[in-house]
């Protein structure tokens, strides 16, 4: 839901660079699934690309989006950022291989682009996370790193 309200221009560089980090780590997510979403659109008159990207999208599914607990590889836990970036390598490495790399550039740069100007205009202030506990947490008094990124 567009909340015109939610939205307004920061007052100096640093408020823009605290907000957008904050929100990249709010709505991570959501970021994810848009530019994942832009990339599918522009494949769509490459069959054989669109092909690779839904077997890539299975690893999303399965690594990413459906996980309820965090990722253990030899009894090590993997942050959510890791698979982010190596799944988000991994796919655009494999889509290069079937030639649409001016499509990738073009769909990765708008999206990226997009992102930025939301996560630099939306407010944070209203933010709120729901701890174990279900109480609610104030988002400016979360880590934005983790402790211990990858623990044993």
């Amino acid at each position: 839901m567009i909340q015109p309200r939610g939205f307004n221009i920061p007052s100096t560089f640093k408020d823009t660079i605290a907000r957008i980090k904050i929100n990249m780590a709010y709505f991570r997510m959501n970021y994810t699934i848009f530019v994942l979403l832009s990339l599918f659109l522009s494949l769509l008159w490459h069959p054989v690309s669109l092909l690779v990207f839904a077997l890539v999208m299975s690893l999303w599914l399965f690594f990413y989006f459906l996980r309820d607990e965090p990722l253990v590889i030899l009894h090590r836990t993997i942050d959510d950022r890791v698979v982010l970036v190596v799944l988000s390598v991994f796919t655009i490495l494999v889509l290069l291989l079937t030639h649409v790399t001016l499509n990738i550039l073009i769909s990765v740069s708008i999206s990226g682009v997009l992102v930025l100007i939301h996560a630099g205009l939306r407010k944070n202030e209203d933010l709120f996370v729901l701890n174990d506990d279900t109480e609610e947490v104030d988002l400016e008094q979360l880590p934005l790193v983790p402790a211990s990124p990858i623990s044993s």
